[in-house]
């Protein structure tokens, strides 16, 4: 695991203030009542934010209402809307370090590893970029003689979208710049543990051209900037990524106005290891999978399921790796592994390791280092072997950097075990056979299945959650689907004078 480190990464020393976007103004927190996050790492405030009203949240789906119906956005020739989100790149791009910063402040990331992210962000809106060029729609002209049917795919409106405090910027860009790719408005709500490089996305959409009201940006909780964003009748769609259970409880509130709802949910990925696999590859992925970002993502690689025979040295090897793994400081820039984000998610983790020891499980945890003097939230990478596939730790997303170990005999007991948990969002395979490799393809039941690597992804290709993991899908051109809606118009003409 590389690490790079920018230059200026450090406590400040006093919180950096944000500003909420609503119809084109900035609303700064000296006009609100003040969120103020803290540094998970160090305890100390770094970021204040505006936290929205109820009268904000309506000005704000108000605005892309009014923008939407107004078509400001939509009515622009896809070329333009494509140099816009093109220019939105750049300036992510420009604003490469400040945003790094940000999102090692408040995530708790390790500054050198944030890099990806960026990187990845960047990528979604050049992207986007190009459907803004290439959504189509359809014409049939064997109706008959006098009869042609078009079909439009036009934009779905005004898109409430809902992010979590895991990865705040990136979670975004999968979403926004697709939307507004094919003419939508939105209103986004970023978490309140981490809202910052959203809010300073406001001001970099502002800086390259998207007309005022287009895209509006609230700071709030859940419960209430949320929920009124999801009640909203103004609302055409809301696009949620998060926990399983706020995912259900949005669709419910979503289905009493007949909302279309695009959700990002939970996951249990299994990485399935085989016998013949690439072992020294797939121990580092292995171990990657479940302590990037503290293991506090959708897509970590929470259960190992590894062929029987080489089961006892490969859990070695792993562990092995995660002894050398540098725990620490964020802004340090060889620290690999940083704090949880809250002290609820460390009682949550700890609470689930807890449960793992009083089912029978043997754990091994890595010893603590110099993160030991520091007052964060700080959780060692966890191993358990001797798990069961029906144990409370192999079933449930943990959110944290613990690794459930399951031995399998054939590639059957493997699907069947990875299959035997409610989610359905990723996996990963480790084999040189090419037949095993498309044997799990198949059979698996997540939505993206990685093989010979983890974690990789790409703008192109969709992520999609089966089962408790989601519906709909984001990134890729399938995600044009999602934003937009049908029309059918069939043209009756005259019939020609004899």
């Amino acid at each position: 695991m590389s690490s790079t480190s920018p230059a200026g990464a450090r406590l400040p020393s006093q919180p950096t203030d944000f500003s909420n976007l609503i119809g084109g103004r900035f609303i700064p927190a000296a006009e609100r009542e003040v969120i103020t996050r803290e540094n998970p790492a160090h305890r100390v405030p770094v970021s204040r934010y505006p936290r929205a009203t109820a009268a904000d949240v309506d000005a704000a789906v108000r605005a892309a209402r009014r923008a939407a119906d107004a078509r400001v956005w939509s009515g622009l020739a896809g070329a333009e809307r494509a140099r816009i989100i093109g220019q939105v790149a750049r300036l992510i791009e420009a604003r490469r370090e400040e945003l790094k910063v940000i999102e090692c402040l408040e995530v708790g990331k390790p500054i050198g590893l944030v890099e990806r992210e960026i990187n990845g962000s960047v990528g979604l809106w050049d992207y986007a970029a190009t459907l803004a060029r290439h959504t189509y729609g359809d014409t049939y002209d064997q109706l008959g003689p006098q009869t042609m049917g078009l079909v439009f795919r036009e934009p779905i409106g005004v898109v409430g979208m809902i992010t979590p405090w895991n990865y705040p910027l990136l979670i975004a860009s999968q979403k926004l710049p697709f939307a507004l790719a094919v003419g939508c408005c939105a209103v986004l709500k970023p978490s309140e543990l981490t809202s910052g490089t959203a809010l300073r996305l406001g001001e970099i959409l502002m800086e390259a051209g998207v007309p005022a009201g287009v895209v509006n940006i609230v700071a709030g909780e859940g419960p209430d900037v949320g929920r009124a964003m999801t009640e909203h009748p103004a609302v055409d769609m809301i696009s949620f990524t998060g926990s399983t259970r706020v995912g259900k409880e949005i669709g419910r509130i979503a289905a009493d106005g007949l909302k279309k709802v695009s959700l990002e949910l939970g996951g249990k990925s299994a990485h399935i290891v085989c016998a013949d696999a690439d072992l020294a590859a797939a121990a580092e992925k292995v171990l990657l999978g479940v302590v990037r970002n503290a293991g506090q993502a959708c897509v970590s690689g929470s259960r190992l399921v590894v062929e029987r025979s080489i089961a006892t040295d490969f859990t070695e090897a792993v562990i092995e790796r995660a002894r050398a793994l540098r725990v620490g400081d964020p802004l340090l820039p060889e620290t690999e592994m940083g704090p949880l984000v809250s002290k609820a998610q460390q009682e949550r983790v700890a609470g689930y390791i807890a449960a793992g020891e009083k089912a029978g499980a043997k754990r091994w945890s890595r010893e603590a280092g110099p993160e030991r003097d520091l007052p964060g939230f700080f959780m060692q990478p966890t191993v358990f072997t001797d798990v069961t596939p029906s144990m409370v730790i192999a079933q449930e997303e943990i959110f944290g950097p613990v690794l459930s170990v399951i031995p399998f005999d054939t590639v059957e007991e493997a699907v069947a075990i990875a299959n035997s948990t409610v989610y359905g969002l990723s996996a990963g395979v480790w084999t040189r056979d090419l037949d095993k490799a498309f044997f799990f393809g198949r059979s698996l039941k997540a939505g993206t299945v990685e093989v010979n690597t983890f974690l990789a992804g790409a703008p192109e290709l969709p992520l999609t959650g089966h089962r408790h993991s989601g519906v709909g899908h984001e990134k890729g051109r399938f995600a044009v689907e999602e934003f937009t809606e049908l029309k059918t118009i069939q043209l009756q003409f005259a019939t020609p004078a004899m």
